[in-house]
């Protein structure tokens, strides 16, 4: 969910590792400029051991796919900076996968926050998802503006895009930013953001197709042409649904709360309300020509795969590869 720099390695699991230039992906504003709809995902900086092995087994399951970029969440109040930059670029450079660290202007400096650009540098990733961040200690609670830093995410990414050669993704919200006071304040604060030099934009989570493209048709009558991709993110629990879903404040169709609430006591049959739920979304978001999706995975790869397989999505091919030659959507085990 996009509402969830460098020095010394607090996490004392990732340790040290080998970065620089040739490590450096490709930017993801040229990976959109190319033929077809881009697939990714968004992963989370893990919080123990196990965590990190979670995260590590769904990142070598899901990169068969071959994601057009995959993201890394930052906690708010940047809470999770030093494992958010440091997962980023071990991905980077342990993977065959384009890696974008999130960053957030909440609760840092101007200092605070070139630092930080410069920590993605210096371990090879060069995409960054600007946002302005939530407070930290509660998401809903005042926005209150460091003494020294930045009000707007308009004004990170113009901060990011002038510390050098990076590709800039923003949030954008379908149903408009909580404390946004109308659609149309929120429609030019989105133009503002992409005006000051995002490459493309990744959506909140959502449930309503139609809010997505009331959104896009929007943004494009208002004479802004970034590609916006839909976020998606499958309910496989109630426990996702109570403490994820509802903090995000996505508006949660009642036919699917009551066939979730109906099957509460079964954990597999929950997780297939969801997984189909979701897969009927992206398909109509597909058949609605939105430019790709990008998937929520909360460090599991299972509901991924299996939507993956039932909309008959394969892998992306690698440049200057034959259709049909890459290894393909893998077999769910």
């Amino acid at each position: 969910m996009l509402n969830a720099g460098g020095g010394a390695d607090t996490t004392g699991n990732l340790g040290a590792m080998p970065f620089g230039p040739e490590h450096q992906a490709p930017a993801i504003r040229d990976l959109l400029a190319g033929s077809g709809r881009s697939f990714s995902f968004e992963f989370m900086p893990p919080k123990t051991e196990m965590g990190e092995r979670q995260l590590w087994r769904a990142v070598r399951r899901l990169e068969p796919l071959r994601p057009t970029f995959v993201s890394v969440t930052y906690g708010a109040g940047g809470s999770t900076r030093e494992r958010t930059v440091r997962v980023t670029g071990r991905i980077a450079a342990e993977t065959t996968l384009t890696p974008a660290g999130h960053i957030t202007a909440v609760n840092h400096s101007v200092a605070e926050l070139r630092r930080l650009v410069g920590s993605y540098a210096a371990v090879g990733v060069r995409n960054m998802v600007a946002l302005r961040g939530d407070p930290p200690g509660d998401p809903n609670g005042e926005w209150c503006q460091h003494p020294e830093g930045l009000r707007h995410a308009e004004e990170l990414v113009s901060l990011i895009k002038a510390s050098g050669d990076f590709s800039v993704g923003v949030a954008a919200f379908p149903e408009g930013h909580p404390r946004s006071p109308d659609p149309d304040s929120d429609l030019a604060h989105f133009v503002q953001k992409c005006r000051a030099g995002a490459d493309f934009a990744i959506t909140q989570m959502f449930f309503y197709a139609e809010d997505y493209l009331r959104l896009r048709d929007r943004v494009s009558a208002a004479g802004c042409d970034v590609p916006i991709i839909p976020g998606v993110m499958p309910v496989t629990s109630i426990n996702t649904l109570e403490r994820i879903v509802l903090l995000s404040g996505a508006k949660v169709p009642p036919s699917l709360v009551e066939q979730l609430a109906a099957a509460a006591e079964d954990k597999a049959a929950v997780r297939e309300i969801g997984v189909d739920y979701a897969a009927d979304l992206c398909q109509r978001l597909l058949a609605e020509q939105a430019p790709g999706l990008h998937f929520c995975t909360l460090n599991g790869s299972r509901a991924t795969l299996d939507i993956y397989q039932r909309l008959g999505l394969p892998g992306r091919v690698a440049p200057g590869e034959a259709p049909g030659s890459g290894s393909g959507a893998p077999m769910i085990a």
